[in-house]
């Protein structure tokens, strides 16, 4: 376990976020939005994270690939579209200049008397809801694999890749562990692709953030996910801790059951990486 390359522009990270675009997750949440909704502003909302951190006064370095792998009724396939839909990976230059469209949303700020006032923001929208047939699982994971291949061969010195996987339910055209697997063998130099596997819920369950063992997990899906993930490494062990969760040498990226917060710090955990030169 290395993962401790500097990423450059010479030397850039791929980080591939793989979403589960089945009918299930039109499921609504306990805020009454539905998952796949919510699961859009957030990753959209990560991408302006990762384009603000590559923000310099020389303007937008390429420190980072980005793709987004969907499926669900149409297979697994390209989650950008426009000018992003010719390459699953995309320098975060060429994906900041190029969305979709960029919505008013309205934002709640402190007034500055310990009170609360709405005004209206920018949103950038790269990646668009959508909820829909099945689960084509072991799809979207041998996708994503030959991507990283090709990737990895051409960036064999570079920090490696990141894949973030958000599902809500089993796949429906085969058991992905056996894909998972060969995955988290991919490489570089510095270390193996990660892993890291969000169970989005929709339900008051039990939610288990970053275990480091099966032991407590309910069932054979959740085990699996578990077995699918990889170990964090020291820095996002670190990350994790920031946050309140906690973890161990040992534990795994996987969080089952995530509810809303848990969404959202689990982004954020994943696309920390180490320092940008």
């Amino acid at each position: 376990m290395s993962y401790d390359s500097e990423i450059s522009r010479s030397q850039p990270t791929a980080i591939l976020f793989i979403v589960d675009q089945s009918a299930s997750m039109s499921d609504r949440m306990p805020s009454e939005r539905s998952k796949a909704d919510f699961v859009s502003d957030v990753l959209n909302r990560s991408l302006v994270n990762l384009i603000t951190r590559c923000t310099k006064g020389d303007g937008t370095r390429d420190y980072f690939d980005i793709g987004v792998i969907g499926y669900g009724h149409t297979g697994a396939r390209n989650g950008f579209q426009g000018s992003l839909a010719n390459s699953v990976l995309n320098p975060i230059s060429a994906v900041e200049a190029s969305p979709l469209r960029v919505e008013d949303r309205m934002k709640k700020v402190d007034d500055g008397a310990g009170g609360l006032v709405e005004i209206a923001t920018k949103f950038p929208v790269w990646f668009e809801s959508n909820a829909n047939g099945g689960t084509p699982m072991c799809e979207a994971l041998t996708l994503c694999a030959e991507e990283l291949v090709n990737w990895c061969d051409s960036h064999p010195e570079s920090y490696p890749p990141t894949v973030i996987h958000i599902t809500d339910g089993e796949s429906t055209d085969g058991s992905p562990e056996e894909i998972a697997n060969a995955l988290k063998q991919i490489s570089t130099n510095n270390g193996q692709t990660l892993l890291l596997n969000l169970h989005v819920s929709s339900s008051a369950a039990k939610q288990r953030e970053f275990p480091d063992s099966d032991i407590d997990l309910p069932d054979s899906y959740s085990k699996m996910l578990f077995k699918m993930s990889s170990m964090l490494p020291p820095h996002l062990v670190s990350a994790a801790k920031e946050k309140g969760y906690s973890v161990s040498a040992e534990s795994k990226g996987f969080i089952f059951n995530a509810d809303a917060s848990a969404i959202v710090d689990f982004f954020d955990i994943g696309t920390r990486t180490t320092q940008l030169r």
